[in-house]
């Protein structure tokens, strides 16, 4: 590594980063206790004593004990003798972190956009700190370390207390501090820490002596810092190579999710606002709720599985409850959300009470938004036609009857149109080289890892090779990818015989927000090879050896007859038919005949049919060679009141052809489009003065809409507030112009969303270029 030869900032020649600034409105600040002084109580006990209580209350104020005053600087004592300044005991007088967020230790450090002015830092980089002594410092007689502490119980054998010693030149991954600079009594310290230290919130004290063995004397800093993991250093195992995608995977506060199903791909704005004010905060708070111990946070691996298991509340009190029943009365609909930051905030304020609901892209936007806030390179990621396996066979199964229809009570593996779960950056020591890099880490609770609802990390690369005994969670996030789908008929014995194999059927259009712009990367290369190819094939055998069910897999069968679904344009929409297409091609040089039997199911987003609400049989008969197409509609009064929160259906086809007993099988996942808000800027764009935003919603259904509610929110525009709208006429358009002032310069965005029970997944985004006054 190059150092600077001036030991300030161990990368001084780094560009700071774009300037992504954020903020909703500025709340009034609590007066109660907050993460950080509770943090550094239960750290110095002594420094922060409690007002008595007769319970347990954390957010009881703490009053800081100051330390006692120094001594006044005597140069005659009593005797009328001049007394040398050496003999003069050395004091710490003050201490100045040098926190403010323009300064050169945030700017270093890439944490200049985090609100306030708190000391917060990365990992492995060298900081700056002052100091004023009574008296000038004097290295041959004076003795001067430094003391950071963490976690309610500082050990120096775990890394939680650090002794830092004063050394005359700095060396890598050491806990050390140099002498700078000196002025008179002042004096500015350059402080190293390792790319190994523990993240989270210290409490620093500096301890004063001299070689005559006199008593040493503390001084505790009244202010904590605050570490974080570095993806701008080298040694760190979180460390990311490419600026652009440092930009984008940290500093970024904003971002697309997207939703849908792999033919209809829906994005929605997501606001992250790590940065925002209470945010940080709330993300210590999170780190400080679970068990695992302070000495642990060194390791990103283990803070990343802590954080997939406290983002849902499932069985650890954790930020948000997972709802799928479309009932949410008594908290917030999932589809509503489009920040972190509230839900965030709600849940620290709150003292950890989770709050409600989330689905799977509202777990994910708030991992996203907790990993970057900790420093560690996130995005989220969806995955179309995602399986869940419920018995580890790495196989998704269809039980059929004997005349084909679906086994419902046996049908417990599911295909989710979508599901969105994370991404993180980062090395793994823990694994074998080549394993490094992204990571699959899932929040949503669908099935436990060592008894606790969490997914991951787990290598992305370990996934696409089938390598699935590669720790954490690989089998299920390789069958949600890459599984075959395998077809059981029960014969007359009561058996089930393997029937048909659906090797294309799951893990398509793995989609993320592209790098520096608003486009949608597919990313699904990283995670399998190409569909069919020897490489993948082999990956699925491979993957299946370590499964329940290694040696399950049918025998190749003649195939000639063809089942193919289409659908024109981007598909049908809500409020009218649905129209589909039923391609049957003969690949052969003889006469076919099969009868398709085809049902379609009203289904929620992650698999779970909630009904059937058509079913019909289909003759075909092809001559040789021959390609059929065959009309299929869905009446808007038939789906009108049967759906659920992502308007999503399967139609479900299967049979056999006469001739050959060839099985037919095809289900296809379709969702009716919901209109957009169209979202208009008025006026000027400009800190401090006044504009608006008009935002238009026609009405596509043929039905009012009852209790219509609008979200708008906008990070350095208007706080996150809701809007009673009320019922909306069929077809009817509703106008809604938006009041507010911006308080930040730069590239803004303003999100609003529509909330009501017979229509969701409706919003809008405006992009609005804020400049200075």
């Amino acid at each position: 590594m190059v150092r600077s030869t001036s030991d300030v900032g161990r990368f001084p020649g780094a560009a700071p980063p774009t300037r992504v600034e954020l903020s909703i409105q500025k709340e009034e600040k609590k007066q109660d206790e907050g993460s950080c002084r509770r943090w550094f109580r239960k750290m110095c006990p002594c420094c922060c004593k409690r007002q008595s209580s007769t319970s347990y209350d954390v957010t009881d104020k703490i009053e800081m004990v100051k330390p006692p005053s120094p001594e006044p600087l005597k140069t005659k004592p009593e005797n009328g003798e001049t007394k040398e300044v050496e003999d003069i005991k050395v004091l710490v007088q003050s201490v100045d972190l040098l926190s403010s967020k323009t300064g050169q230790n945030r700017v270093e450090h890439h944490t200049d956009l985090y609100d306030g002015d708190e000391m917060i830092i990365r990992r492995g980089q060298t900081f700056q700190i002052e100091m004023e002594l009574n008296r000038p410092f004097n290295a041959s007689t004076d003795k001067l370390h430094l003391d950071l502490k963490t976690g309610p119980l500082p050990m120096v054998s775990k890394g939680t207390h650090i002794i830092i010693p004063l050394v005359e030149h700095l060396e890598d991954e050491r806990w050390e501090a140099k002498v700078v600079e000196e002025t008179g009594n002042k004096m500015k310290l350059s402080v190293n820490s390792p790319a190994t230290a523990v993240i989270g919130l210290y409490g620093l004290s500096v301890t004063t002596s001299s070689l005559k063995g006199e008593a040493p004397t503390t001084y505790t800093c009244s202010e904590n810092i605050t570490m974080l993991f570095n993806p701008w250093c080298e040694e760190d195992i979180v460390f990311l190579d490419d600026e652009d995608e440092r930009k984008e995977y940290v500093l970024n506060d904003t971002g697309r999710i997207y939703y849908g199903t792999e033919n209809q791909i829906g994005a929605r704005t997501w606001n992250f606002g790590q940065f925002h004010e209470g945010i940080l905060e709330a993300c210590l708070y999170i780190l400080e709720k679970s068990d695992m111990p302070p000495s642990g946070r060194g390791d990103p691996v283990n803070v990343v599985r802590v954080i997939s298991a406290l983002i849902n509340a499932q069985d650890d009190y954790g930020v948000l409850v997972g709802n799928w029943s479309g009932k949410y009365s008594d908290g917030v609909s999932p589809a509503a959300w489009s920040s972190s930051v509230e839900i965030l905030k709600k849940y620290h304020s709150s003292n950890g009470t989770p709050v409600c609901y989330g689905q799977c892209w509202v777990f994910s936007g708030v991992t996203t938004t907790v990993l970057r806030c900790l420093g560690i390179p996130a995005r989220s990621v969806t995955n179309f036609q995602s399986a869940h396996d419920t018995d580890v066979s790495l196989t998704t199964d269809v039980y059929l009857d004997e005349e084909m229809e679906p086994l419902d009570y046996l049908n417990n593996d599911s295909i989710w149109n979508f599901h969105v779960w994370n991404d993180c950056w980062m090395a793994r020591p823990d694994l074998p080289p080549g394993y490094g890099g992204w990571q699959a880490v899932d929040s949503t609770p669908q099935e436990t890892s060592q008894g606790t609802f969490r997914c991951g990390p787990a290598s992305v690369n370990a996934i696409r090779s089938g390598q699935v005994y590669l720790k954490h969670d690989t089998p299920f996030v390789f069958a949600e990818v890459n599984s075959d789908k395998i077809y059981w008929q029960r014969n007359l014995d009561g058996t089930f015989s393997q029937v048909y194999t659906e090797k294309k059927a799951v893990g398509h259009c793995i989609s993320t927000k592209a790098v520096g712009s608003e486009e949608r990367a597919d990313i699904t290369h990283l995670y399998k090879h190409h569909e069919g190819s020897d490489e993948e094939r082999i990956a699925v055998e491979t993957a299946c050896r370590y499964g329940s069910k290694p040696d399950v897999y049918s025998t190749a069968m003649a195939e000639d007859v063809g089942v193919e679904v289409k659908m024109e344009g981007e598909g049908p929409r809500m409020g009218a038919d649905a129209k589909l297409s039923i391609v049957v091609k003969n690949q052969s040089s003889f006469p076919r005949k099969a009868t398709l039997h085809s049902q379609v199911a009203v289904m929620y987003y992650t698999g779970v049919l909630k009904g059937t609400i058509k079913k019909d049989q289909i003759p075909v008969e092809l001559m040789p060679n021959e390609e059929k197409t065959i009309d299929w509609v869905l009446p808007y009064q038939q789906y009108q009141n049967q759906l659920v929160d992502q308007a999503a259906l399967m139609l479900t086809l299967s049979g056999r052809v006469s001739e050959t007993q060839q099985v037919l099988a095809k289900q296809t996942t379709f969702r009716l489009r919901t209109p957009d808000l169209s979202i208009t800027p008025l006026g000027d764009a400009i800190v401090g003065k006044e504009m608006a935003a008009k935002i238009i919603f026609t009405n596509p259904l043929p039905r009012t809409l009852k209790d219509v509610v609008f979200r708008v929110e906008g990070l350095g525009l208007q706080k996150g507030h809701e809007v009673v709208v009320g019922d909306v006429g069929s077809n009817a358009t509703v106008t809604l112009t938006e009041h507010f002032i911006p308080i930040q310069a730069g590239a803004r965005k303003l999100v609003a969303s529509l909330d009501c029970k017979q229509l969701t997944q409706v919003h809008g985004v405006a992009d609005i270029v804020v400049l200075e006054k």
